[in-house]
């Protein structure tokens, strides 16, 4: 099974989403945004620069 993107609204009115792996375990969780369509910007940015993303030891 694929991964997924969840929306949601959390405690204090925001909107986050989560990342969750096909299993799902939940892998990433974003900041809150003030809007869902912010929220669904977020989500497309993580879909266009995660895949070629490095990975770098900090």
């Amino acid at each position: 099974m694929a991964g997924k993107f969840e929306l949601f609204t959390d405690s204090s009115g925001g909107h986050r989403f989560r990342l969750k792996a096909g299993n799902g375990e939940v892998i990433a969780t974003s900041e809150s945004y003030t809007t869902k369509a912010a929220a669904l910007n977020g989500v497309d940015s993580v879909r266009r620069n995660a895949a070629d993303a490095e990975v770098v030891e900090a």
